[in-house]
């Protein structure tokens, strides 16, 4: 077992020793995770082990972690914990990953050597992620007069004008009406 996570792996060579990688990865180093998120801090749990089912490549383990996502309703931080199991076949074709059994999720090489660790966390994070994360609890947009939306719009429609009523204005000013309903200026 490593006691630190590595930057690379070969994920080949692991399966065929039957390696063990457990440690923690800091959610900064996340960086196609960062937009959904409202601040970087904190750390992913992560226990992976590698080995061989037949000629299978795979890694089984386990990702947790509690991330600060943005609630797409207000807007603010949102803690969201995340605990999810990994269960891949490692896979250089498209052909074979169509073959990997039903619990398995194909990881493509396409070509052998090593890969970021970071790369496969955050397929998996991504995978689990809400797409709107919001909170459980009623919350509301930003700056609502007095947190009701109907305000709100009551406050729209009364200061929304008319961009017709100019015109209405200088028809009656420029034209009076002749009573056989002719009109002069």
């Amino acid at each position: 077992m490593l006691a630190r996570l590595p930057k690379f792996i070969d994920p080949l060579l692991l399966a065929d020793r039957n390696a063990n990688i457990e440690g923690e990865l800091p959610v900064s180093s996340l960086e196609r995770v960062a937009g959904l998120l409202s601040n970087d801090v904190g750390n992913v749990s992560v226990k992976l082990f590698f080995g061989r089912e037949g000629r299978l490549a795979t890694i089984d383990g386990h990702i947790s972690a509690v991330l600060a996502l943005k609630c797409q309703r207000c807007l603010e931080p949102l803690e969201w914990s995340v605990s999810s199991d990994i269960k891949l076949g490692i896979v250089s074709t498209l052909e074979r990953a169509n073959n990997l059994p039903d619990d398995y999720e194909p990881l493509l090489l396409i070509e052998e050597g090593k890969i970021p660790l970071v790369s496969i966390i955050e397929d998996e994070l991504l995978l689990i992620l809400p797409s709107i994360p919001k909170h459980q609890d009623d919350c509301v947009a930003p700056n609502m007069p007095n947190n009701k939306p109907t305000a709100l719009l009551k406050t729209v429609q009364a200061t929304k004008e008319n961009p017709f009523s100019k015109l209405a204005d200088l028809k009656t000013q420029n034209k009076l009406e002749t009573p056989d309903g002719s009109t002069k200026e």
